[in-house]
């Protein structure tokens, strides 16, 4: 359109943008994720953590953690465009002290099999491939009272929070709590396997179980695999969930765990959550296509973190029989009606 009278110059003075222009660029005839498919290997991201343990102490950190970053969103903190993760290290001997932030949190226990984190003040185990939930606003620490190392996954909401501007944390209990009429989810304690197979259920809230350990959930995927429940994209894949509704375990994050047999070969799976991957067992590859890009296959072994795009396509090969931990934005996508797949 020709502007010859200063039209649109004069829309910007105004803060006004003229909608017939952007459209186009606003609605796009596909899901678009600016995220790249990306590998962190054990080989990599281990060395460099217990690096930092030598660096810098638990005291000194308040939280020792290497952030996996995505390389298409660089000092952003993001794995992915809704998600933040790294990897923590707890040194024997060693506490992380008490806070508590906005953010609703997830541990997937990696390495060690002695420390402890307290949620509102109660104590939950971690054992090697342990799921714990952090709900938002409560308080958490953590404790290695242990001989050996202590390694986890942590997976947050932030990029969505921050995004809502809702960010918020606090580092001490002696300060007083702005936040009037918010009140701290009640820990429940209770150790409750709480896994079921991926189906289409309520996914609005999150579980009254906050760990989840791997004995009994691996013992439910050769449950679920003795019984022919093998999805050709998927392999055996459970949900972490709220045992009393089925939903996901968290309002905002999904978790999965899934089981892929020695010669497995997926079939292509699209989905507009992000998914952020740690091998626990076995190893495999990875193919992730996006439009008008080359073909990028990740191989993975046991301890490497890899990371999946929303609506990229890909599929799962595994030369090994293989267990694999999953996190996501699944749950709050669905909870907002915003979810779809392509098989």
């Amino acid at each position: 359109m020709v502007d010859n009278d200063g039209y649109k110059e004069r829309l910007g003075d105004a803060h006004l943008v003229p909608m017939w222009e952007v459209l186009r660029g606003m609605l796009p005839p596909e899901p678009q994720s600016a995220a790249r498919a990306h590998a962190w290997p054990h080989a990599q991201w281990h060395p460099a953590l217990m690096k930092a343990g030598e660096r810098v102490s638990a005291e000194q950190a308040e939280r020792r953690v290497l952030l996996l970053e995505n390389p298409a969103y660089p000092g952003e903190m993001r794995v992915a465009t809704t998600l933040h993760a790294g990897l923590q290290l707890l040194l024997p001997g060693e506490t992380a002290q008490p806070h508590r932030h906005s953010q609703a949190a997830l541990r997937f226990v990696v390495e060690g099999d002695a420390a402890y984190t307290a949620i509102d003040g109660l104590r939950h185990p971690m054992h090697r491939g342990d799921f714990i939930l952090t709900p938002a606003f409560t308080w958490h620490e953590h404790g290695n009272p242990g001989t050996q190392p202590m390694v986890w996954l942590d997976g947050l909401d932030l990029p969505m929070v921050r995004l809502l501007g809702a960010t918020y944390a606090q580092f001490s209990r002696q300060h007083p709590d702005p936040l009037k009429g918010t009140t701290t989810r009640a820990t429940v304690a209770g150790l409750g396997q709480g896994l079921l197979p991926s189906v289409d259920v309520d996914h609005a809230k999150p579980s009254s179980v906050l760990s989840y350990p791997y004995e009994k959930a691996r013992g439910a995927l050769d449950t679920l695999r003795t019984q022919g429940m093998l999805d050709p994209c998927h392999g055996v894949r459970m949900h972490y969930s709220d045992p009393v509704r089925g939903g996901h375990a968290m309002a905002t994050l999904a978790a999965y765990l899934q089981w892929l047999p020695v010669g497995y070969e997926g079939m292509t799976y699209q989905s507009t959550e992000s998914f952020v991957y740690f091998v626990l067992e076995g190893g495999g590859s990875t193919v992730v296509t996006r439009p008008e890009e080359t073909e990028h296959r990740i191989t993975w072994a046991p301890g490497d973190v890899f990371v999946i795009p929303g609506w990229a396509e890909h599929r799962h090969q595994a030369s090994q029989e293989a267990v694999l931990f999953s996190f996501s934005d699944g749950a709050a996508q669905q909870a907002l009606g915003l979810w779809r797949e392509r098989r």
